[in-house]
């Protein structure tokens, strides 16, 4: 395991692209810490980001984890550009040649993904703590490590998209295609979300039940957006008339179902290295 992934974390080392990426990822990923920095001043209007509880325990965990998540695209690039780099620079066939099976090659990809994943629910624990204990209004042991979950649905959601890019990767073996065809089943889910709600089921409740089973929805669905639960948009939408409420919860079912997709999208691009001809 070692071996594997010390090979290819000199690839990722190695390419300045990719290094770069990452290296922008990860300090990214620690700047969340400057969102406490923002200040919105409207005439009499002054709103201090820090004041508005997005920091405090253990409603930040939800917070930071959601915002992170959004960043996961330059990883991304990353693990796209690695597969697709394997055919480009002949490094698989070079691999294979030296005595790696197909099944270590994608293993060590996959345990690339994971370590990436790992890092990233690290560095967001880490940087959420700190932020969590200097801004917070409660820091009493038992409510500072609840809802801990919330980093638990991060890391899976990270290791069901990174898988997926790795798939994409195998698949189709140019960096730029593959990201296109992130992009284009992004929006197909939502078109067929659109058509199977209006022309179907003609019922959009039913519809996104069917929805929750696709892989990009399903990853979707284990970090809902925490905005509409501050006490100040509750009280704005209120005063709007507007009373909807959201499961925020992290559900096993969703875990479960991003997890069999996972194992669907690793086993597949195993499938298909050991059956291409390299």
């Amino acid at each position: 395991m070692k071996r594997l992934l010390s090979i290819e974390l000199q690839k990722i080392w190695k390419n300045r692209a990719s290094r770069i990426l990452t290296i922008t990822y990860f300090v990214l990923l620690t700047s969340l810490a400057l969102i406490a920095a923002i200040k919105i001043e409207i005439g009499p209007i002054h709103i201090y980001a820090a004041e508005q509880g997005i920091f405090n325990f253990p409603f930040i965990w939800h917070f930071n984890t959601y915002f992170a998540a959004l960043l996961k695209i330059f990883l991304a690039v990353v693990i796209v550009s690695m597969m697709a780099n394997e055919y480009s620079y002949g490094t698989l066939k070079q691999n294979l040649i030296d005595g790696m099976s197909k099944k270590e090659f994608i293993a060590s990809k996959f345990l690339t993904v994971v370590l990436f994943a790992g890092i990233s629910t690290l560095f967001v624990f880490i940087t959420s703590l700190i932020l969590g204990l200097i801004f917070s209004d409660y820091t009493e042991f038992s409510i500072i490590f609840s809802q801990m979950e919330y980093l638990a649905a991060y890391f899976v959601k990270l290791v069901g998209f990174f898988s997926f890019c790795l798939f994409l990767g195998v698949l189709i073996k140019r960096s730029a295609f593959a990201l296109g065809f992130l992009f284009f089943w992004y929006f197909t889910e939502n078109i067929i979300y659109g058509i199977s709600g209006r022309f179907i089921f003609h019922d959009f409740a039913a519809a996104k039940k069917i929805m929750n089973f696709f892989p990009l929805e399903s990853m979707s669905n284990l970090l809902i957006e925490p905005i509409t639960r501050l006490s100040a948009i509750k009280s704005i939408g209120n005063q709007m008339g507007v009373h909807e409420l959201k499961d925020y919860d992290v559900h096993f079912s969703t875990i479960a179902i991003v997890l069999t997709w996972t194992a669907i999208f690793i086993f597949s691009a195993y499938k298909i290295i050991k059956k291409r001809d390299l």
